[in-house]
């Protein structure tokens, strides 16, 4: 089960860090990310992480405002992201699978968390 937190309504430029913990098994071999999804459009992947070998993968699109971690102890993910456009407004949700982390890979969704950025 992946459960996520921390999304909610900021301003454009501004900050917030989302969280998703895993319970139930553990997901060191597998791949940790997010993805997101705006009003009438499709999922599309923002960003995850592997732990051995360590690599992270970032969608074009927040390429240097968003930044992923995992702490492997707490089974959670994190995903740090700075100066949100509104463009950003979307569910966000966490995911694992095999690197590097298709949509068509993941083996279970959280249940999504909005975040909102007004202009």
């Amino acid at each position: 089960q992946l459960v996520e937190s921390g999304g909610g309504l900021v301003q454009a430029g501004g900050s917030l860090r989302l969280s998703c913990a895993a319970s139930g098994r553990t997901l060191s071999s597998y791949a940790m990310g997010w993805f997101r999804q705006a009003p009438g459009k499709e999922r599309e992947f923002v960003a995850a992480i592997r732990w051995s070998p360590y690599m992270t993968y970032y969608a074009d699109s927040v390429k240097g405002r968003f930044t992923i971690s995992r702490d492997n102890a707490k089974n959670t993910v994190y995903l740090q992201m700075n100066s949100l456009k509104p463009e950003d407004t979307a569910v966000y949700y966490c995911a694992y699978g095999p690197a590097p982390l298709t949509s068509a890979q993941v083996r279970s969704w959280g249940q999504g968390t909005q975040v909102t950025v007004s202009s």
